[in-house]
């Protein structure tokens, strides 16, 4: 009858009160650290939660001779041709069963504290190498001239070819609009040129490469990635952080379910050295 009492403490309202806690803790943790969350689009229209959302891309305003309105009875239209639906369509989990001593020890919300830090970095790094296999695989590798030679130069050069792209959407790109990644081998080597500038906002430091931010990021396979901020979009939904009793056993199952959809909506300002 005792380990059936202390089964009932288990799965009662105070230990799902600090097992919310410690979901939120995960989740909080993730949008703090994750490279990818902090330069992800996150301007789009419609609730993750119904399973997709839409991110507008609008064509650059066309000019037109005095008069060209009133001779044709009407502007010029304007042309969302840049429109994006973004799916939520990746299912994951992370289950791990914990043992009725550890149960003993520790109370399942003291046991789900100490595995919160483990799931958030597990979430952060799956979720950061699904962003930057996307912007991979959608963006355009450069080729610089032979002309081109030093680590500054060439990161320069990678910085302008997303800085003066002109397209039907965008006429150059605002240095402050744009995110360097660079593998941590290349960033070591780049060092020398990198300053750390007080953010306003955060009241963090961000590194900065001649006025554009820069990461050290080792999830990516390029070794340097200039983009546009929010040139991805890569929406998380997250299930709440539960407790399951495994059946026929004294085991208790702690559960994180997340799902995510990740897609290149500025892939025109996604530019990488290999």
């Amino acid at each position: 009858m005792a380990r059936q009492d202390a089964l009932s403490i288990y799965i009662s309202d105070e230990e799902k009160d600090k097992l919310a806690e410690t979901y939120a803790g995960v989740i909080e943790t993730v949008q703090k650290s994750a490279i990818s969350e902090q330069i992800k689009n996150k301007n789009y229209s419609g609730d993750p939660a119904t399973g997709s959302v839409e991110i507008d891309r609008f064509k650059n305003a066309q000019i037109n001779d005095l008069g060209t309105a009133r001779t044709n009875q009407q502007g010029e239209k304007i042309k969302n041709t840049g429109k994006v639906v973004v799916n939520v369509d990746t299912d994951k989990e992370i289950v791990e069963e914990v043992a009725k001593k550890d149960i003993k020890l520790h109370g399942v919300s003291g046991m789900a504290e100490k595995r919160k830090g483990n799931h958030a970095k597990q979430m952060i790094a799956y979720l950061d190498r699904e962003f930057f296999a996307k912007a991979e695989a959608e963006g355009t590798e450069i080729t610089l001239p032979e002309t081109v030679t030093g680590i500054a130069q060439k990161i320069e050069a990678l910085v302008q070819a997303v800085e003066t792209t002109v397209n039907d959407w965008v006429d150059g790109v605002d240095r402050d609009m744009l995110v360097l990644t660079l593998t941590p081998a290349l960033y070591g080597e780049l060092e020398n040129y990198i300053d750390s500038v007080p953010n306003s906002i955060t009241g963090l430091k961000d590194d900065m490469f001649h006025k554009v931010r820069v990461f050290s990021n080792h999830r990516q396979t390029k070794s340097a990635i200039c983009m546009i901020d929010g040139a991805v979009a890569q929406l998380v939904t997250t299930d709440e952080y539960d407790v399951e009793k495994i059946p026929l056993s004294n085991d208790i199952g702690i559960e994180l379910f997340f799902s995510k959809g990740t897609k290149a909506v500025m892939p025109d300002l996604i530019k990488f050295i290999a």
